[in-house]
């Protein structure tokens, strides 16, 4: 049997799965935690993947990095880790996302030059506040990598060249999707000189080698690779409950969205992968249990016992801040308090639907570029909720499948590798199966309207965008 280890190195933690390069199916896996912080030491990535790898890389023929998007790690002369790295979800470089926004000449400039329009979480911010706030280290930098690249460098034996891939590269804020192609100047106009970045591989290129000896794939960004594990069809869009909450899917041409709600990121295939990011999912949900002095699990069955609409509350979950909208500074407000809504079903209902309603702005926005949406395909941590699944078929309009449990981005990776090792045209298409399929119910839907309106009305009147 060929064997194939995809490695998820996420926010929160490392996952490694060894599959069967022919079927997916997974025979072996390990796990470690990451810090809990927005600014990390590469150094703690290398030392989770290590003790993940429970013997799982020694026996496996090919293997792949899937990371989270966007961390700057920048390296010194002798390609040492210069400063921890800042995270997706470090929002002290806001201020930089809008100076270099007007230097450019404003949000179209930035479209059509590389498909993004900068917020906190796009690299390209955070060299501007490295520059604006740690000069001296600035001066330091000689490169600058994404975390699946250091990663992938790591596992290589740190050769000379550093690759990286077109999915990751298109969302650091310097790197077209449109033109395949970096943008140096932008580079200088965020760090003030122009830093050597990972040379771009091909989709299927063996990048390297093991020391074991087996092969290295390119690697991906986490949502890159959560598409290709997933093997979603036309007309499937992927909303993924994590840290994060994305609503993304493949396509076959790039976006240049100037309001900045769609980035216009590359996939992990050769084609494109228009995405929707909000910084508040997950957690949303795990805050709200705690403060109902509940769990997860407790959460689920009071959102349940909820009405649609939670009695007319409603929740903005801007608990650390927002990607989308452009709100980095914001907290999460709670509105239409009576004493009717103030019971923890109501609030608890209020958390999935606000959670969710930022997600369904994130698909009409896909829609109204362009994409056909036929169906969701609802992944992560959160999409166990079934509050979340049945609201989620009914406030998105389209029927919800959520896949069995897995580690949806490390089997995209895995299937990366397999790619690179059979050198086929095309990427493996790895069966996907349904545990759950929630249809929405026409009444609901109607009703789930006015949750939304009301929800965007609230959402006006608190930040008034």
């Amino acid at each position: 049997m060929t064997l194939v280890a995809g490695i998820d190195s996420s926010t929160q933690s490392c996952k490694i799965v060894l599959c069967d390069a022919n079927t997916g199916v997974v025979v072996d896996e390990g796990r470690a935690t990451h810090p809990e912080d927005t600014e990390v030491h590469p150094h703690h990535w290398w030392d989770a993947l290590m003790q993940a790898d429970t013997g799982l890389l020694a026996r496996a023929d090919a293997v792949a990095v899937a990371g989270q998007q966007h961390g700057m790690v920048t390296l010194d002369a002798d390609d040492e880790v210069v400063r921890p790295a800042l995270l997706w979800n470090d929002t002290r470089s806001a201020g930089a996302a809008a100076e270099l926004v007007r230097e450019l000449g404003g949000p179209q400039a930035w479209a059509e030059a590389v498909g993004v329009v900068p917020v906190a979480s796009f690299t390209v911010t955070k060299l501007r506040w490295l520059a604006r706030h740690e000069a001296e280290t600035a001066r330091r930098v000689r490169r600058v990598l994404l975390p699946h690249d250091w990663l992938t460098w790591q596992l290589r034996d740190r050769p000379a060249d550093i690759t990286t891939d077109r999915g990751d590269a298109s969302g650091t804020g310097y790197w077209s999707a449109r033109t395949d192609e970096y943008r140096p100047d932008l580079l200088e106009l965020a760090l003030g000189s122009t830093p050597q970045v990972p040379r771009v591989a091909g989709p299927a290129e063996i990048v390297g080698h093991t020391p074991n000896g087996a092969a290295v794939a390119p690697g991906t960004g986490d949502n890159m690779g959560a598409a290709l594990g997933l093997g979603v069809q036309p007309g499937d869009v992927i909303v993924s409950l994590g840290t994060s909450g994305t609503v993304f899917t493949p396509a076959d041409t790039t976006t240049s969205d100037a309001t900045g709600i769609i980035a216009g990121f590359a996939d992990a295939s050769g084609r494109y992968l228009p995405l929707v990011c909000t910084l508040n999912a997950a957690r949303v949900l795990s805050a709200t249990a705690s403060m109902l002095g509940t769990d997860v699990a407790g959460l689920d069955r009071l959102a349940l016992h909820g009405s649609i609409g939670a009695e007319g509350l409603t929740l903005l979950p801007y608990l650390d801040g927002e990607r989308t909208p452009d709100l980095p500074e914001a907290t999460g407000t709670l509105l239409g308090l009576t004493r009717a809504s103030l019971t923890p079903e109501a609030v608890a209902r209020a958390a999935v639907e606000g959670m969710l309603c930022g997600l369904a702005a994130g698909i009409t926005a896909l829609e109204a570029a362009g994409v056909e949406v036929r169906r969701v395909v609802l992944v992560g941590g959160a999409a166990r909720s079934q509050a979340v699944q049945h609201v989620a078929a009914s406030l998105f309009g389209v029927p919800v499948l959520v896949p069995p449990p897995g580690e949806y981005v490390a089997r995209g990776a895995a299937a990366q590798a397999a790619w690179a090792l059979a050198g086929e045209a095309n990427p493996p298409r790895w069966e996907l199966t349904s545990e759950v399929m929630v249809e929405p119910d026409s009444a609901a839907v109607e009703a789930y309207r006015d949750v939304r309106s009301r929800y965007e009305e609230r959402r006006e009147q608190v930040h008034g965008n």
